[in-house]
């Protein structure tokens, strides 16, 4: 019997090995979506957004395997036409998403990864159009639960870029 707890107790201390501490992060930090071949993006943190945003234009619906596909293209740099990256991935939900001036839009939403630091998770993200606003990408509340901590006041804490 004891030996039994005794690897029960090993697996739980495994386990919360396993566990890592959260991302500590600022309001905006350098990211990757290394699925869609970007290793790098410039992405705003706003928790008062639910879904994460990326700017992303020519947007096709395809079938691929049965499997439905969005097919788009980014520009990741901000202010910048070039480089411009063409992807795809799996198409998981088509929502009404209410932007931050109170427009309702209908976006497609994709399955994608998202590569802060040394850390990969999957994601879920909406693909509209953000010419006009500052960044690139908005990381909302749903892909950093648990993950981050935010500190408002900071940013690039993961290190910059470019």
């Amino acid at each position: 019997m004891r030996s039994t707890s005794k690897k029960g107790a090993a697996k739980k201390k495994i386990r919360r090995l396993k566990k890592l501490a959260p991302l500590e992060i600022g309001w905006r930090e350098w990211v990757s979506l290394p699925g869609l071949d970007v290793d790098a993006i410039k992405a705003k943190i706003d928790t008062g957004a639910k879904t994460t945003a990326l700017h992303a234009f020519r947007i096709k619906e395809k079938v691929r395997k049965g499997v439905l596909y969005a097919e788009f293209h980014i520009q990741p740099l901000q202010r910048k036409k070039t480089p411009e990256i063409r992807c795809r991935a799996p198409i998981v939900d088509k929502r009404r998403i209410k932007s931050s001036n109170g427009a309702v839009e209908n976006r497609i939403v994709i399955a994608a990864e998202l590569q802060m630091a040394d850390r990969l998770w999957p994601i879920e993200i909406s693909l509209t159009n953000r010419d006009e606003m500052g960044f690139r990408l908005l990381i909302g509340r749903d892909a950093l639960s648990r993950r981050a901590i935010i500190h408002p006041g900071k940013s690039f804490l993961l290190g910059k870029k470019f």
